[in-house]
Protein backbone atom coordinates (compact mmCIF):
# COMPACT_ATOMS: atom_id res chain seq x y z
CA UNK A 1 0.00 0.00 0.00
CA UNK A 2 1.41 3.69 -1.05
CA UNK A 3 1.67 6.25 1.33
CA UNK A 4 -1.19 7.77 -0.28
CA UNK A 5 -3.38 5.42 -0.30
CA UNK A 6 -4.03 6.12 3.45
CA UNK A 7 -3.13 9.92 3.79
CA UNK A 8 -5.50 12.46 6.11
CA UNK A 9 -7.37 13.64 3.62
CA UNK A 10 -8.64 9.48 2.18
CA UNK A 11 -9.41 9.02 6.19
CA UNK A 12 -11.33 11.78 6.41
CA UNK A 13 -13.56 10.80 3.50
CA UNK A 14 -13.75 7.40 4.54
CA UNK A 15 -14.72 8.20 7.86
CA UNK A 16 -17.18 11.09 6.68
CA UNK A 17 -18.55 8.20 4.46
CA UNK A 18 -19.42 5.83 7.27
CA UNK A 19 -21.23 8.71 8.99
CA UNK A 20 -22.93 9.72 6.46
CA UNK A 21 -21.52 13.47 6.55
CA UNK A 22 -19.11 15.90 4.67
CA UNK A 23 -15.68 15.77 5.69
CA UNK A 24 -15.33 18.79 6.70
CA UNK A 25 -17.90 17.75 9.32
CA UNK A 26 -14.59 15.63 10.53
CA UNK A 27 -12.14 17.07 13.13
CA UNK A 28 -9.07 15.85 12.68
CA UNK A 29 -8.45 16.62 16.60
CA UNK A 30 -11.34 15.19 18.21
CA UNK A 31 -11.83 11.71 19.66
CA UNK A 32 -13.74 10.20 16.81
CA UNK A 33 -16.50 8.52 19.27
CA UNK A 34 -17.02 12.07 20.21
CA UNK A 35 -18.17 12.62 16.38
CA UNK A 36 -20.74 9.66 16.13
CA UNK A 37 -17.80 6.74 15.16
CA UNK A 38 -19.65 3.81 17.16
CA UNK A 39 -17.30 -0.01 16.96
CA UNK A 40 -19.62 -1.14 13.90
CA UNK A 41 -18.19 1.42 12.20
CA UNK A 42 -15.36 1.54 13.07
CA UNK A 43 -14.45 -2.33 11.68
CA UNK A 44 -16.53 -1.03 8.92
CA UNK A 45 -13.38 1.20 7.95
CA UNK A 46 -10.90 -1.67 9.47
CA UNK A 47 -12.51 -4.15 6.96
CA UNK A 48 -12.50 -1.68 3.65
CA UNK A 49 -9.06 -0.86 4.58
CA UNK A 50 -7.87 -4.23 5.00
CA UNK A 51 -9.26 -5.02 1.35
CA UNK A 52 -7.39 -2.10 0.00
CA UNK A 53 -3.72 -3.95 1.78
CA UNK A 54 -3.58 -1.85 5.15
CA UNK A 55 -2.49 -4.02 8.24
CA UNK A 56 -4.68 -2.26 10.61
CA UNK A 57 -6.89 -3.66 13.57
CA UNK A 58 -10.03 -2.72 15.42
CA UNK A 59 -7.46 -2.15 18.43
CA UNK A 60 -4.58 -0.65 16.93
CA UNK A 61 -7.22 2.13 16.02
CA UNK A 62 -9.42 1.71 18.97
CA UNK A 63 -6.54 3.57 20.98
CA UNK A 64 -5.77 6.34 18.74
CA UNK A 65 -8.68 8.47 19.01
CA UNK A 66 -8.32 11.11 16.20
CA UNK A 67 -8.17 11.36 12.83
CA UNK A 68 -4.37 12.89 13.31
CA UNK A 69 -3.31 9.41 15.55
CA UNK A 70 -4.40 7.03 12.91
CA UNK A 71 -2.86 9.29 10.42
CA UNK A 72 0.46 9.63 12.34
CA UNK A 73 0.39 5.89 12.83
CA UNK A 74 -0.65 4.93 9.47
CA UNK A 75 1.34 6.47 7.40
CA UNK A 76 4.65 5.24 9.14
CA UNK A 77 3.19 1.54 8.64
CA UNK A 78 1.63 2.40 4.94
CA UNK A 79 5.89 3.17 4.34
CA UNK A 80 7.02 0.04 5.85
CA UNK A 81 4.89 -2.44 3.48
CA UNK A 82 5.36 0.06 0.23
CA UNK A 83 7.22 -1.90 -2.32
CA UNK A 84 11.01 -0.57 -2.34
Amino acid sequence: MSTNALSLGKLRLDVAAVLGVRPTAVAVDVPLHDQGLDSIRLMTLVEQWRARGAAVTFADLAERPTLNEWSAWLTPQADRHAPQ
